[in-house]
C-alpha cells in the first residue's frame, strides 16, 4: 500500500488510545512461557508481538520470526534451554543479515548448543535445547540491549541464575533497567551495580496478573504532531504513567524544547502545544535510539537544525536507519550528514512537496516521516509496513483529521 498523504490539520483536541509496548510485551510473553501462572493484560496488537506469541506456542521444528528483531534475539535464548527440542530459527532476508554472533558465543559459554545454518554470525541457526548449567558470562556492554535482555530473561531458569559482566560503556540502560523490573515485578531477585548484573534463579514464581503500559515509542509520533501544530492544539493519549520502565519516555522532556507540554493525568498524557522558538537542538539519544528518526522530522518540519549522537545501533534495525534518514530526508531539499553514531540535519525555511519517501521494510520510517503532513504534501511507499509495531496507525491518523488516499 502506498498513500498520499495530503496537507492535513488536525483537530484542537483529539484523543488517540495505544495498544501496550512492544518491548514490555515481548518480555512478559517469554516470562509467561517460562512461568505460565502469569497473567497478562493489554499486549501489544503488533506484528513483532503476535510472532512472538505464535512462535512461543508453536510445537513446530521451524521458527520463522520474519522481521521481528526483538523475538529473533529473545527466542534464541529461550529456545536454547528448551529440554529436548530442536528448532531451526530463522527470518526475512533482512533479518539474515542482522548478526547474533555476540548473543550466541554468550549463551555458548553458557553451555548452548547452537550452530549457524548459512553465513557465520548470522540466522538462521539450529538450536538443540538442553538444561544450560553455567552461570557466568561475559559480554561487550556498547551491543544492542536486546542481547543483554535475552540473556537476563532466561536467567531465572538456569540452575544457579546469571553472573553477567558487561565490558565497556553500556548502551541503552533504561530497557536493561525494564527487563530487570519486571523480573522483579514477578518475584526474581536481581542487582545490577557498576558493570556486573546478578540474577538470581526461581523455580515457580506465585500467580501474578501484569498490565502492559502503552508504547512510549509509539506515543512519539503524537508528540512530532502536536510540535509542528497550532499552538493550542492538543492530543490526549492512554494509557501512561508517570514512572514508566520505558526509556522512550524521555519524549515528555524532550519535547518541552519543540513546545510540547506534557500532562499526566490517572491513565493518559495530554499533549499541548504551547509557544516556543528554536534555532537548533543536540540531543545524545544512546539510551532511547528509537526516537532519533521521529526528532530528526520533527526538526526538518520546524526548520530547526539538530544534531543526534548515541546512534550506533540504527545501522543494525530493520533497515540501517541512518543512511535511510540520509537519503528520505535530502529529498525535500535540505542537506543531512551522518557517521557511525550521528546525524545532523541542516536548518530548511521550506519543504519540498509531493516527493516520494521509501520506508526500506522499516515501520518507523513511515511512522517518523507521516506527522510531516502537518507542513506539505507528500507519498509514503509500503505504508502498510507499520503493521510491525502500531497496525491501527492509519487509522488514528485519520481520525484525528489526517488525510490521505492510497494509490
Amino acid at each position: 500500500m502506498n498513500i498520499t498523504l495530503q496537507k492535513s490539520k488536525i483537530a484542537k483536541a483529539s484523543i488517540v488510545k495505544i495498544t501496550g509496548s512492544k518491548s514490555e510485551s515481548n518480555r512478559l510473553l517469554l516470562l509467561q512461557a517460562l512461568y505460565p501462572n502469569i497473567e497478562i493484560s493489554n499486549v501489544s496488537n503488533s506484528d513483532d508481538s503476535k510472532l512472538m506469541q505464535k512462535a512461543l506456542s508453536s510445537d513446530s521444528s521451524i521458527v520463522d520470526i520474519h522481521h521481528a528483531g526483538t523475538a529473533m534475539r529473545f527466542l534464541t535464548a529461550y529456545f536454547s534451554l528448551q529440554e529436548g527440542r530442536e528448532i531451526t530459527l530463522t527470518g526475512s532476508s533482512r533479518m539474515q543479515e542482522r548478526p547474533i554472533k555476540i548473543l550466541v558465543d554468550a549463551l555458548r559459554d553458557l553451555g548452548a548448543d547452537i550452530s549457524y545454518l548459512k553465513n557465520e554470525g548470522y540466522p538462521p541457526l539450529k538450536i538443540k535445547g538442553h538444561t544450560l548449567t553455567k552461570h557466568q558470562v561475559t559480554l561487550a556492554a556498547n551491543v544492542s540491549s536486546q542481547y543483554i535482555s535475552a540473556l537476563l530473561l532466561i536467567a531465572p531458569r538456569l540452575k544457579k541464575g546469571i553472573e553477567l559482566i558487561l565490558k565497556g560503556k553500556i548502551t541503552s540502560v533504561p530497557y536493561i533497567k525494564m527487563t530487570l523490573n519486571l523480573l522483579e515485578q514477578i518475584g526474581v531477585i536481581t542487582s545490577f551495580e557498576d558493570n556486573k548484573i546478578i540474577v538470581n534463579p526461581i523455580n515457580e514464581v506465585a500467580a501474578k496478573k501484569l498490565v502492559v503500559e502503552s508504547d512510549w515509542s509509539s506515543a512519539s509520533y503524537f508528540y512530532s504532531i502536536v510540535a509542528l501544530s497550532n499552538v493550542g492544539t492538543k492530543i490526549e493519549l492512554s494509557s501512561y504513567k508517570l514512572n514508566s520502565l520505558q526509556g522512550d519516555s524521555v519524549l515528555s522532556t524532550i519535547y518541552k524544547d519543540f513546545g510540547v507540554e506534557t500532562v499526566f493525568n490517572n491513565t493518559s498524557i495530554t499533549l499541548t502545544k504551547v509557544d516556543s522558538q528554536l534555532n537548533n537542538v543536540s540531543y545524545n539519544l544512546a539510551n532511547a535510539p528509537d526516537i532519533a528518526q521521529t526528532i530528526a522530522i520533527t526538526c526538518l518540519g520546524l526548520g530547526v537544525s539538530c544534531h543526534l549522537t548515541g546512534l550506533h545501533t540504527l545501522k543494525i534495525k530493520e533497515t540501517d536507519r541512518l543512511a535511510a534518514l540520509k537519503a528520505e530526508i535530502e529529498k525535500f531539499g535540505t542537506q543531512v550528514e551522518i557517521s557511525n553514531d550521528s546525524l545532523t540535519v541542516s536548518k530548511i525555511n521550506l519543504l519540498a512537496s509531493k516527493v516520494d519517501v521509501e520506508t526500506y521494510h522499516d515501520h518507523r520510517m513511515a511512522m517518523a516521516f507521516a506527522p510531516l503532513a502537518i507542513k506539505t504534501t507528500f507519498n509514503i511507499l509500503e505504508a502498510n509496513v507499520v503493521t510491525k509495531s502500531y497496525p491501527d496507525f492509519w487509522n488514528d491518523l485519520k481520525n484525528i483529521g489526517f488525510n490521505f488516499t492510497e494509490f
